[in-house]
């Protein structure tokens, strides 16, 4: 058994630990609250121009156009596919990372010509230790994903829409995690680029709220001037949606972590908590015993 300085050591330096979890734990729900806000409000200027492509698309449905281009002649490993993968810049977030970096090795075992954009300094530098050799890892693709701004999401969307444009990638997809409520969370992959008329049909469009205007539109010089200057919006939109889930996800997540941290903390604390009364009756008691000893011998003297 340990002595009772050891455990009054260790009892210290978990009770140490736990303030940084607490604190660790309150600072992450803040972040998510904030970032949840940041979403919410502007969600119904990007949930607008989700329903002018659909109005667009459904007085126009025969329109061709270069952002639904699915290029069609390019099959299977002739295929460019781009990856923005988000992961967070540190861990302490539970299987967070994990589960986006195993979403995108699966993605890239795909038939196809793959490149990685990765967000976060966390999945950079787990791909650049990999050093994939059929997977192109652009390494000057440096964002960080705290604080997530539209800013950032602007940069992001049009080299995104760029390479697409120039025949640089065929398609373009972002693997993210969604948080579906406040103790669940799904790593998701969302195609970018082209879109599909269908994702834009009554019954695969995302739920509008109630408070969006619906007003008519008019298509001003053209239809497709108008999805010219809708489309790069809406990838922005996309992406900076995509961005402010995974940051609430990545704070839900550390949250439940130290969550779990401190439970555990406090559980071992209760042990400890145990050994040491143990120790300590058990050093009282061999005190006890050493001064009834002493006082034996000298008695015995006289």
């Amino acid at each position: 058994m340990a002595n009772v300085k050891e455990i009054q050591d260790r009892m210290k330096s978990i009770r140490d630990t736990m303030k940084i979890t607490n604190a660790m734990y309150m600072i992450s729900s803040s972040k998510m609250k904030r970032a949840k806000k940041a979403l919410a409000d502007t969600e119904p200027y990007f949930y607008g121009m989700q329903a002018a492509i659909s109005r667009i698309l459904r007085h126009v449905p025969d329109i061709e156009h270069r952002y639904f281009d699915e290029r069609p002649e390019k099959k299977g490993n002739e295929r460019r596919i781009g990856h923005i993968v988000v992961t967070a810049d540190k861990g302490l977030a539970g299987a967070y990372n994990h589960n986006v970096l195993k979403m995108a090795e699966d993605q890239i075992l795909e038939p196809g010509q793959h490149s990685l954009y990765v967000l976060g300094e966390l999945g950079r530098q787990y791909f650049m230790k990999r050093q994939m050799e059929d997977v192109d890892l652009d390494v000057d693709f440096r964002y960080t994903v705290q604080k997530p701004s539209m800013h950032r999401a602007r940069m992001i969307g049009e080299r995104m829409v760029y390479e697409f444009l120039e025949g640089n990638l065929d398609e373009i997809h972002i693997i993210y995690t969604s948080m579906e409520s406040a103790v669940s969370v799904e790593t998701q992959t969302l195609q970018l680029l082209p879109l599909k008329k269908r994702t834009f049909d009554s019954g695969h469009q995302a739920e509008v709220p109630m408070d969006v205007h619906h007003e008519e539109i008019m298509l001003f010089p053209s239809a497709d001037a108008v999805l010219d200057s809708i489309v790069p919006n809406y990838v922005v939109g996309t992406i900076y949606g995509c961005l402010v889930e995974s940051y609430s996800s990545e704070q839900n997540a550390r949250m439940t972590a130290m969550e779990s941290s401190t439970r555990n903390a406090k559980e071992m604390l209760k042990s400890l908590s145990i050994q040491y009364n143990r120790a300590r009756q058990a050093a009282i008691t061999q005190e006890i015993t050493e001064v009834i000893s002493g006082a034996k011998a000298q008695k015995n003297k006289h």
